[in-house]
């Protein structure tokens, strides 16, 4: 992956009407390889949105420094960075067709009518809208709208393009296509994109990396699979996709497996690597890391949400403690809600979080 945005050290505060101040960005680091899909991920306020400011000129930091290509762009304004923002909101002109909305940046910078138009048709066939430069915005739906966003966005060509949770307004049949569809351009134009986001599924679907973000400072950073196979933090653990965490004391150990008990009196098979008796951990399993079988946890289903294909199944456990959650496909013999069934998982599946 070659380098193509660093950011070291970025603080950005502000005043709270009590009169203190607030860490929006608390040190952060962050490099953005060319061609690179990051996804800054986190609850509102984490400082992600900050951070996208930052990155377009739009917000000055207080410290730190941004380089692109190697070179401080931080004393440089919006209009002379290489980048460019795709906002939610879309923020076309209402009176322009959509093609002039697409040039309006090239309008402004004085390139040539006939060169203007045949960047504008590139740019409009890029994000699937050929034929659509007559049209107003308010003759699009909203999809088409957001593509409009995005052609006027590349068509000057930016180094990175930065995404500021473009898709939130749609609805999530349109919002589902548009990840793919975002995912492919990225692809196919070889420009790095930072996307911000609160949604994992977002996040999941279309990222090289994602960083997750809290108060301020990068929680865990990594790939779709590694965030959510092996979060580093209860916080990264919950927040990404759903997910049963289990507070153990490892109680014996049992050839490669560990056995681990929770205060309740539960007991859970743990990858025995590195663990010793008496060590307490915290073990997370996905809902999908369970199944029904014949032997395992003993449990009473007590409630059970129907989405199609597969069923949320929530489960308590004979000894007593937290509901356990359990993705199930529906069939004619799932459990109803009272049933007592068992819950078996492989030991390999566990991963227990760093420091616990």
């Amino acid at each position: 992956m070659t380098g193509l945005l660093e950011i070291r050290g970025a603080r950005r505060s502000f005043a709270t009407p009590e009169g203190g101040r607030i860490a929006a960005l608390d040190g952060v680091d962050l490099d953005v390889g060319a061609n690179e899909f990051v996804t800054l991920l986190g609850p509102s306020g984490c400082g992600k949105t900050t951070l996208l400011r930052s990155i377009s000129g739009f917000e000055a930091l207080d410290a730190g420094v941004i380089r692109l290509d190697g070179r401080d762009i931080g004393a440089l304004p919006p209009f002379r960075r290489p980048v460019n923002t795709v906002f939610q909101s879309y923020a076309l002109f209402g009176h322009m067709s959509v093609a002039r909305n697409v040039g309006y940046a090239l309008e402004v910078g004085g390139v040539a009518r006939a060169e203007r138009e045949r960047a504008v048709a590139e740019a409009l066939d890029k994000v699937g809208l050929a034929g659509f430069g007559a049209r107003r915005p308010s003759q699009l739906s909203g999809g088409q709208r957001q593509r409009v966003a995005l052609a006027r966005a590349i068509i000057g060509r930016p180094r990175i393009l930065l995404l500021d949770e473009p898709l939130s307004a749609l609805d999530r049949n349109l919002r589902q296509q548009m990840q793919l569809e975002l995912k492919t351009l990225q692809h196919n134009l070889g420009i790095a994109f930072v996307f911000v986001t609160h949604d994992q599924e977002e996040a999941l679907t279309m990222s090289d990396r994602i960083v997750v973000m809290r108060a301020g400072r990068i929680e865990q950073q990594g790939s779709p699979r590694d965030i959510f196979r092996h979060p580093r933090t209860r916080f990264v653990a919950e927040f990404i996709g759903e997910t049963n965490l289990f507070d153990v004391t490892v109680d014996r150990i049992e050839g490669e497996v560990a056995i681990g008990r929770t205060a309740e009196g539960l007991e859970l098979r743990l990858p025995g690597a590195g663990l010793t008796v008496g060590r307490r951990a915290t073990a997370v399993l996905r809902p999908a890391d369970f199944r029904l079988a014949e032997a395992g946890l003993p449990v009473t289903i007590t409630r059970s949400v129907y989405l199609g294909q597969d069923l949320n199944l929530f489960a308590a456990p004979a000894p007593g403690g937290p509901e356990i959650r359990v993705t199930a496909r529906d069939a004619a013999d799932a459990p109803e809600v009272g049933a007592r069934v068992h819950l078996a998982y492989d030991a390999a599946a566990v991963h227990l979080l760093e420091g616990a």
